[in-house]
């Protein structure tokens, strides 16, 4: 079988990228004011919202890490699924308690909350963390991509770096977020596919033996004999649950990237309805590309040349090996484009942001009132630093869903524990609130370096529990705002999600057992 790319490859990238392209360039003629480019002209529904936020979970890190984790990672397997029993809780907190503040911000900025709130050093502390951390972010995102676009292209990491992000930007830069929401969900639509019809396609070629294969130690997926403190476990159920909730918390209600799709919803209602069925609709997603994973499990025990392949390579290239070594023409430009979709649809609603942030907060220029020109060229500036970004963790050895997981750790447990004092509290004041960020952080940052054996995921826990208490001791009477609208609606529509994920992780073990004994 030929390893380079065939004419069907290369009509099926061109199909995704020509639809792409139309999409900017059509919604390009509507973007005139700031408010259209980074808000829509506020007039988004809520089930566009939710497939447009699904895409921007699922990016390259998801779709290259998560095989990759399950397949061949040590420590790994299915136990990633823990992580997203936290997800329907976390929805129904972010509705519950922070919903109403974020949606009560004039601008472009969910940071304008903290300033309205505790003042303006504290919306650019908050406001300089989200730059930094998604910055970063980002760069570990184009990096994943380009894992796979260079060995398939034959070309240099570097060159598959700066291809990928130039051409993210170029259409960022076109459409601003309605080009990104609309296009994310065409996005979605492929990388689904292609992560189906992959996995169909191992079935079919290489049997039903690939999922009698399958080791029975990555289809674990609950682990409660361990608590991920000091015993180097850094996906027991405890800290993945409880560190969950407070990063996705962190994730869509205090992230720009997420929280800005909330602001362009139309109403109060839209923004409910797009978490809510966020909440239902990203496990089945997360559970396919887990699924492919257990799948090349399988294959490489049952085909001796793929598993030859991969002899000596790091886990994280498993799936780009996969596409070159396995896949026929077609099917390899399928997945190809459903990689390149996951990338840029995280990249896409990243860049964006950051611009926006970075004018409304940064600068105090308010976005929404300025030109989309003016929008364009401070997402092509980020744009440029996504690349130089990934280009660094390029040299980097850890694996790419750790990688993404730890930085998101580090800052998102104090900067959720700031947005919750701000929403349920009076009294707290940006002085007390700046300090307990900023501690929060220096603690987080000592457990990085010094606790060796704890689950990254616990710094959430310990960085939004100092930084909350921090902010408290530096208060002198804080007064508790009790009135909090819990639905009842979402409380048992996610909750009822939230058992059912639950019974689907615990029967999978069982399951795939008995599929392979039969």
């Amino acid at each position: 079988m030929s390893e380079s790319l065939g004419i069907v490859d290369y009509v099926v990238l061109a199909l995704y990228f020509g639809a792409i392209i139309t999409i900017s360039i059509v919604i390009a003629r509507r973007q005139i004011t700031g408010e259209d480019f980074f808000l829509a002209g506020r007039s988004m529904r809520g089930r566009t919202l939710s497939l447009s936020i699904m895409a921007n979970q699922a990016s390259a890190v998801s779709l290259v890490g998560a095989p990759a984790f399950v397949a061949l990672q040590a420590n790994g397997g299915l136990k990633w699924l823990q992580y997203e029993l936290a997800l329907p809780i976390a929805m129904l907190l972010v509705i519950a308690l922070l919903l109403p503040a974020l949606r009560s911000v004039a601008g472009a900025s969910i940071y304008e909350f903290a300033e309205r709130r505790f003042g303006r050093g504290t919306r650019r502390l908050l406001a300089s963390i989200f730059l930094l951390s998604r910055g970063l972010a980002t760069g570990v995102i184009l990096y994943a991509a380009a894992l796979v676009v260079a060995p398939v292209l034959e070309i240099s990491l570097t060159t598959a770096i700066a291809i990928t992000g130039l051409f993210s930007v170029v259409y960022c830069i076109l459409g601003g977020i309605v080009a990104d929401i609309w296009s994310d969900i065409v996005q979605l639509a492929v990388l689904w596919i292609g992560v189906i019809v992959s996995g169909f396609y191992i079935v079919a070629h290489a049997g039903l033996g690939v999922i009698e294969a399958i080791p029975l130690d990555r289809t674990r997926t609950i682990v409660a004999d361990s608590l991920g403190v000091t015993d180097g476990n850094s996906f027991a159920l405890l800290p993945m649950l409880v560190g969950g909730v407070i990063l996705y918390m962190s994730y869509y209600a205090c992230d720009q990237t997420q929280g800005q799709r909330l602001l362009a919803a139309s109403s109060d209602g839209e923004a409910r309805s797009a978490l809510l069925l966020n909440g239902l609709l990203r496990f089945p997603l997360v559970l396919t590309y887990c699924c492919f994973g257990l799948l090349l499990a399988g294959l490489l025990q049952v085909d001796p040349a793929f598993a030859a392949r991969m002899a000596g390579q790091p886990a994280d290239s498993v799936v780009p090996t996969f596409m070159i070594a396995y896949l026929p023409v077609g099917l390899r430009g399928l997945l190809l484009a459903a990689i390149l979709a996951a990338a840029m649809s995280s990249l896409d609603s990243a860049l964006n942001s950051l611009a926006a942030v970075t004018l409304d907060d940064i600068a105090g220029a308010d976005s929404t009132r300025q030109s989309a020109s003016l929008g364009r060229l401070m997402t092509l500036a980020w744009g440029i630093s996504a690349i130089l970004s990934a280009l660094v963790f390029a040299r980097a050895e850890t694996g790419i869903l750790v990688l993404i997981t730890q930085l998101g750790s580090i800052f998102y447990g104090p900067m959720l524990a700031v947005f919750l004092l701000g929403a349920m509290t009076r009294g707290v004041d940006g002085r007390a609130a700046s300090i307990a960020l900023l501690f929060g952080l220096a603690v987080n940052l000592a457990a990085a370096r010094f606790a060796t054996g704890m689950s990254p995921l616990w710094w959430n826990v310990i960085g939004f529990a100092t930084a909350a208490a921090g902010a408290l001791v530096f208060t002198r009477v804080p007064h508790w705002i009790p009135a909090f609208d819990i639905p009842r609606r979402q409380s048992l529509v996610l909750g009822g999600a939230a058992a059912v994920m639950l019974i689907i992780v615990a029967l999978l073990p069982p399951l795939v057992a008995l599929v392979a004994a039969t």
